[in-house]
């Protein structure tokens, strides 16, 4: 009887110091789709023995700041182009580790059904942070409704607009704003991850939107002393498996595209 006791204790003992040997990873994201998709690895990753603990932010700032003051481990909510503006911007040094998926940047309106019916002067809202300033500007360009300067510039702002026929009026807001105010102008560029969350269908409503070409691809995002912790790289593994692939695909309907 007291070897069975010893081996029960020993076996609860051994399971403990399995249990708390396991790695731990704080990772940032925004609402949709992002902390959806870590949600859904969790239980694949505490089989690898990979704690994942996700922290939801609303914002595009706090989730690089935080990783890079190693307050968190990792993010994963942004572009490479906005990746490299904010690392220039900010004097941070935040490095990809794998992309993961595509979120096709649309334009929505309220009041029209269609682009050729925006009247002229008409008020277009877009972000404006650098790179989703200029990913808005790109779009519209390729509308045919501005031209600019430098028609490859990704960080483009309407002051780099060389060309606006139809003498539209521009307001710039911070990106989470953007859906607010869609009622108030009479186009509305917002990122996918936000029109989401406002319960708009990409693929449905937006009247102009990228293609599935966009290179705009969700990254993965850490620093360069931990990119290739064993813990992340599990991270970047299951980001990329077949059940998330499958996940976007039925989830999001066209709204969000894998990238792998």
């Amino acid at each position: 009887m007291k070897k069975v006791l010893l081996f029960t204790a020993l076996a609860a003992a051994l399971t403990s110091g399995l249990t708390q040997a396991a790695d731990k990873l704080v990772v940032a994201a925004t609402p949709v789709p992002h902390a959806e998709i870590l949600e859904l690895i969790k239980p694949a990753l505490a089989k690898e023995g990979v704690d994942l603990q996700v922290k939801v932010f609303t914002d595009y700032v706090q989730p690089n700041v935080q990783v890079d003051q190693k307050r968190l481990d990792a993010n994963y909510f942004q572009t490479l182009p906005y990746l490299k503006n904010f690392n220039e911007g900010k004097g941070t040094n935040l490095v990809t580790v794998i992309g993961v998926h595509v979120e096709p940047f649309g334009g929505y309106s309220k009041k029209y059904k269609n682009l050729a019916d925006l009247p002229n002067g008409a008020t277009i809202a877009l972000p404006n942070e650098g790179s989703n300033s200029g990913r808005a500007l790109l779009l519209l360009q390729k509308a045919g409704l501005i031209e600019l300067k430098d028609p490859k510039n990704a960080l483009a702002t309407p002051k780099d607009i060389a060309k606006n026929p139809h003498g539209f009026k521009f307001k710039e807001l911070e990106s989470a704003m953007l859906p607010r105010v869609l009622d108030q102008v009479d186009l509305d560029l917002i990122n996918t991850n936000y029109a989401l969350e406002a319960g708009l269908n990409p693929a449905k409503d937006a009247l102009v939107i990228e293609g599935s070409d966009s290179p705009y691809v969700n990254f993965l995002v850490a620093r360069p002393d931990n990119k290739d912790n064993p813990a992340i790289q599990k991270l970047a593994k299951a980001l990329t498996s077949p059940e998330v692939k499958a996940f976007i695909e039925k989830k999001y309907s066209g709204a969000v595209l894998p990238a792998f």
